[in-house]
């Protein structure tokens, strides 16, 4: 994460940290991690209908450590960008991380249920889905997030791992999402397996410039699903892992957010969606490739 945080302008000083701003994350939920503890303030099952707060697949959890984790487990080494900030966490996504569209939406309903409560200001979906045959289930999904955006959340989404083609921006990615893609800048430049080269694309010369914004996304080391609960020695061993994908820059950006609403309480989703996009580094790529470019969190804070 140190490695984000250079990458990303985020090492910012001591109390500017997300604190007092709510995020809710729609994926396969989150453990019970001691880097997250304390983070979530309301938690819905979707997929199995328990009470308790859990994660069997891993992807939520380590979705949730790069966006807020304290960082407890390796001495505030693998802290996430916002560690400050707060959780409402929805499983919408099986233990294969599979989902559907219908419970997709369930999790956004609820979101405008206790957006209010919880004063959510921001929506992570580090879900990629791919173009959807039917297209009943696409519209009702985009005017559930025009829903989201008119109710003034910050609806900040994955673009998927289906590139590097044209036209293959997750379903999620409308016009009103702040589309992230992936890239890792000089970062495992000779990898083949690096994000940049599958991370989703929009349509050169299309009116819908996609992705919005690109963030790090290789071998981005956040909270272990497995590390869950160790205090005892050795419990560094299993607390943290290394992923790969849009999934993990998205919440590098939805943590650049809740830093920003912090600091600006009263600005609104469309301002700070602006704000990160006009703040944002310029890495000289096509368009359709890395939107406006790099997320910059010490621009966007100035």
């Amino acid at each position: 994460m140190q490695r984000v945080r250079n990458m990303t302008g985020a090492n910012l000083p001591v109390g500017t940290d997300g604190r007092g701003v709510t995020v809710a994350v729609l994926d396969t939920g989150m453990s019970m991690h001691p880097d997250l503890l304390g983070r979530p303030v309301c938690f819905r099952d979707f997929v199995g209908h328990r009470n308790l707060i859990y994660d069997n697949n891993g992807h939520g959890t380590h979705v949730c450590g790069i966006l807020c984790g304290s960082g407890r487990m390796s001495s505030g080494r693998y802290r996430g960008i916002a560690p400050g900030a707060r959780l409402v966490v929805g499983k919408v996504l099986d233990e294969k991380g599979d989902g559907s569209t219908e419970i997709m939406i369930e999790g956004m309903d609820w979101i405008l249920e206790v957006k209010r409560k919880y004063e959510i200001r921001i929506l992570n979906i580090s879900v990629g889905i791919g173009s959807l045959e039917e297209p009943m289930k696409e519209n009702a999904l985009h005017e559930k997030i025009e829903e989201l955006w008119r109710n003034g959340i910050l609806v900040v989404c994955a673009a998927g791992n289906k590139g590097p083609g044209e036209g293959t921006i997750s379903s999620v990615g409308g016009v009103k999402v702040l589309t992230v893609g992936c890239h890792d800048g000089s970062y495992a430049v000779d990898n083949p397996s690096r994000c940049s080269l599958y991370s989703g694309r929009g349509i050169a010369g299309s009116p819908v410039r996609k992705p919005d914004l690109v963030a790090p996304g290789t071998d981005i080391i956040s909270c272990n699903l497995n590390g869950a609960g160790g205090f005892g020695r050795g419990r560094n061993r299993n607390a943290y892992v290394a992923k790969s994908g849009t999934s993990m820059a998205t919440p590098v950006v939805s943590g650049a957010a809740a830093l920003a609403f912090q600091k600006y309480p009263d600005m609104s989703n469309e301002e700070c969606r602006q704000k990160l996009l006009y703040t944002a580094t310029d890495l000289g790529l096509p368009w359709n490739q890395q939107g406006w470019g790099m997320v910059n969190v010490e621009r966007l804070l100035n």
